[in-house]
């Protein structure tokens, strides 16, 4: 291989480190010495405040998006035998919370340009064992939710939304929180809001959002209310199991670290498009790259800038390309290998290599850039600089 000069960035530029400040250390203390670490106060005034930015009527905070999701299934009545249409071109948590109900995900392939499900694609995957369709928000990119919401309406289908990179994502003017029947969103510490580890799923069903919060806490009715008076003269002597649920609560730690992320997360969305802006004017017109094409009907949050290489132009695959920017301090990621690749899915599913030519193709080509607003834009400039240089090393 071809090796040029060039002085590599002093430290290594990490591909998504969280942005915390002294109001999310404030915060953690003040749990800390309030005695309330796990779920109380700070948990209800999160979810109340996720709740009216997303303008849901409720909202049920969890571990995980993870858990959000599989409790969504449940409250929506999956059972075993059921099929839920979603995209190879995701996590494995949104496979994972299907199978764990005993369904089957049916997977559709994705819009080349968004790397979305493909609204067109979705009808001839429809059987009478379809019960729902979760769009998953890739990137923080809209789903074109409109085309699908007919569809499930003409069928008679649930949506539940895997907005995991989503919160604060627009659909033509209106926040992602308030399309489908459930929406979900992760506060992982990668996230463009980070809890450390957290969830939460929001809802407009009252109901839906009662059970939800029961099953969070092992089933057990009011659970909320008895473990908030447990170290009080109000504390009960007893409690009631009403079915069979889970252990998947925020702590009121992780909570506090959520309301004050909230509270910049528009700043933060801000700052990822002022960077992902940079990396356009960089990359535009280059035959080595393609930018990530956002259509008119979103705003997105750029939770991951996906640049795409055009391996023809190059002597070396995608892989090799990363392994070649991490040598000179560069984090990235490849997000995602899309499920049907992995053993799990292949084996139970009889998926194989072919079945979803786009999701594929992207996957061969994609790579993730730094665009975490704990960056500078020195270190976003190197990550450019670092780019071209190995694109110049290595043209074909």
């Amino acid at each position: 291989m071809k090796r040029m000069s060039f002085a590599k960035s002093d430290v290594f530029i990490p591909f998504s480190p969280p942005c915390m400040g002294n109001e999310e250390e404030e915060e953690v203390l003040d749990s800390l010495r309030s005695g309330w670490i796990t779920t109380g106060p700070k948990v209800k005034e999160f979810e109340k405040r996720v709740a009216e930015y997303v303008n849901a009527k409720h909202a049920v905070a969890m571990f995980s998006c993870t858990d959000a999701m599989l409790l969504a299934l449940m409250v929506l009545g999956i059972q075993k035998g059921d099929e839920i249409i979603t995209t190879p071109f995701t996590f494995a948590s949104t496979g994972h919370v299907i199978c764990h109900h005993g369904a089957k995900p049916v997977f559709v392939d994705v819009d080349p340009e968004t790397f979305n499900i493909d609204p067109r694609k979705i009808e001839e995957a429809i059987t009478p064992k379809t019960r729902g369709i979760i769009p998953v928000h890739y990137a923080g990119h809209s789903c074109d939710m409109d085309p699908i919401l007919d569809i499930v309406q003409k069928h008679k289908l649930f949506v539940m939304e895997d907005a995991a990179h989503a919160i604060g994502t627009e659909y033509n003017g209106r926040k992602i929180g308030n399309f489908g029947d459930i929406t979900c969103f992760s506060f992982y510490a990668t996230k463009n809001l980070a809890t450390a580890e957290g969830g939460m799923a929001v809802t407009n069903n009252e109901e839906w959002a009662k059970r939800m919060r029961i099953l969070t806490m092992y089933g057990i009715s009011d659970a909320r209310e008895i473990w908030q008076n447990r170290y009080t003269q109000a504390g009960p002597i007893h409690h009631d199991i009403v079915e069979l649920g889970y252990k998947c609560n925020m702590t009121d730690l992780c909570a506090g670290i959520g309301i004050q992320q909230l509270a910049k997360l528009d700043v933060f969305n801000e700052m990822r498009g002022g960077f992902a802006k940079t990396y356009d004017d960089a990359f535009k017109g280059h035959h080595g790259f393609k930018i990530p094409v956002i259509k008119d009907y979103t705003k997105t949050t750029r939770h991951l800038y996906p640049l795409l290489l055009n391996l023809e132009y190059f002597d070396i695959d995608r892989d090799l390309f990363i392994n070649e920017l991490k040598e000179n301090n560069i984090g990235t990621s490849v997000l995602f290998k899309p499920l049907h690749f992995h053993s799990y899915y292949a084996n139970k599913f009889s998926f194989k290599i072919g079945d979803f030519p786009v999701a594929e193709r992207v996957f061969d080509q994609i790579i993730c850039l730094p665009i975490s607003p704990k960056l500078a834009k020195g270190e976003i400039e190197k990550v450019i600089e670092t780019l071209l240089f190995v694109a110049n090393s290595f043209k074909r």
